[in-house]
Formats: C-alpha cells, sequence, structure tokens
C-alpha cells in the first residue's frame, strides 16, 4: 500500500480493477492493435489513478478518469509509433497477433481493419460508444468534447466506416 492512499482507496482501486481492467485491456487493443501494447496502456492509467486518486474531486468518477487515461495512452502509443516513420516512410498499421487473428473472423477482421483507417477521433467515438456501449454523455466526457461533438463524429465516422466496407464488397 502507497502511503499516500487509505486502506479504502486501495480498495475502490482494487474492485475498478477487478471489474474493468479486462474492458479496458479490449478497449486499448482496438486502438492500439497489439496486446502487450493494450496492457502497457491499462497498466498506465491504473497507475495514474492510484497516484492521483486522492486528488479526485469525486472518487465516483474514477471509472471515467480511466477510460479517458486508455484513451489518452493509446493515443501516445500510436504518436509514437509514427514518428520514426516520418523519417523511414509510410506508416504501417501494427500487425495483428497470429492468436489474433486466429480468434477472428475474416468479417470482424475487415472490420478492424477499416476502423483503424478511420482517423483517431473517429475510431475512439466508435469504440466507445458501440464497443465499450457508453452513452454518449459518457463518451462526451471520456473524450473530453461535448455531447453535440461526439453526435456528430460518430454519424461521420458511421457514414465513412460503411463507404471503407463497402469498397471491400
Amino acid at each position: 500500500m502507497d502511503l499516500h492512499t487509505s486502506p479504502d482507496q486501495e480498495q475502490a482501486i482494487s474492485g475498478l480493477y477487478a471489474e474493468h481492467a479486462v474492458g479496458l485491456a479490449r478497449l486499448a487493443l482496438l486502438m492500439v492493435g497489439d496486446r502487450e501494447s493494450a496492457e502497457d496502456v491499462v497498466q498506465e492509467a491504473f497507475l495514474g489513478l492510484h497516484r492521483r486518486f486522492r486528488h479526485l474531486k469525486d472518487p465516483g468518477k474514477a471509472l471515467v478518469y480511466l477510460r479517458s487515461a486508455v484513451l489518452n495512452n493509446a493515443r501516445s502509443v500510436l504518436r509514437r509509433r509514427r514518428l520514426p516513420s516520418r523519417f523511414a516512410g509510410t506508416y504501417e498499421p501494427p500487425v495483428w497477433s497470429a492468436e489474433s487473428a486466429a480468434l477472428l473472423g475474416a468479417e470482424r477482421r475487415e472490420v478492424l481493419a477499416a476502423l483503424h483507417r478511420l482517423p483517431a477521433r473517429q475510431r475512439e467515438s466508435l469504440l466507445l460508444r458501440y464497443y465499450a456501449e457508453l452513452s454518449e454523455e459518457e463518451t462526451a466526457k471520456v473524450m473530453g468534447v461535448s455531447r453535440g461533438t461526439v453526435k456528430s463524429t460518430t454519424s461521420r465516422a458511421l457514414d465513412a466506416l460503411g463507404r471503407l466496407l463497402g469498397e471491400r464488397s
């Protein structure tokens, strides 16, 4: 236990981990494309929560903090991956592991490939709304934007995803 967190805070963080770590890791996996990076993203989010838990104005919003941290950490991972490509050629999306590929059907892989072709903000809005099943309001809080922005971004993302999937048909 950290000297700066109480036993109640430790228990709250442990409870959040037990209940949400797997779902957050799946969300991160869809964002970054590989299990190791996804696990690192989620671990960093929980470490950040642990460091800042006692400073949260509303501990009930710790899950919103975690989702935002996962999203931001995934953005950082993707940004770091792109940096070398500016000097060495075209950015290649992450390669899915053989295990992941075996688990996903061809149609699902096609959707995931199209999803990764979307701009980051559109991809995030779709993942939070439909994969994480967050409301527009919850998605807005996690993304740090207005509810109207979530609605318009999600609508544009669905249209773009439909076009991308239509190209492959």
